[in-house]
């Protein structure tokens, strides 16, 4: 018994579970990756690609809670890149999978606002996509 704090210790440490193995983390970054080249393009196509039909975007902007789905999320894109677009910077901070689940933290850089993203994502049918987003949108540092 003595053994017991010890063991569940060691199962909260970081690598006890099991791994994932490296093709769904490379999946799962690359589902990520194509969320960022549908902004980076402005293609609505490109970023419907990335979600499950299913899915849903919410957060805070300007004060006011947002929430849409995927398809009137997707379908506010112009269709060509930002004008700032050369400027802006998208860096994957966090992945976690368990299983056909996983949790992704990113962050966007687009100029005068920085927005943390959380992305849920689901394995389904072999793929993964993104089951669901929310955000936090703040001034970037300067």
């Amino acid at each position: 018994m003595r053994y017991l704090p010890l063991i569940f210790a060691l199962t909260l440490l970081p690598g006890a579970a099991a791994a994932q193995p490296p093709a769904d983390e490379k999946a799962v970054r690359a589902v990520v990756g194509q969320y960022f080249r549908g902004h980076a393009t402005g293609d609505p196509n490109e970023m419907r690609k990335a979600f499950l039909p299913t899915a849903h975007i919410e957060g805070f902007r300007d004060g006011k809670f947002i929430s849409r789905t995927a398809a009137q999320y997707s379908s506010g894109f112009p269709g060509k890149p930002a004008a700032g677009e050369a400027s802006r910077q998208r860096t994957i901070d966090r992945v976690d999978i368990s299983g056909t689940a996983a949790m992704v933290r990113a962050t966007l850089v687009h100029g005068a606002t920085t927005f943390t993203d959380y992305f849920v994502l689901l394995k389904v049918n072999d793929e993964w996509k993104i089951a669901n987003k929310v955000y936090h949108a703040q001034p970037t540092a300067r």
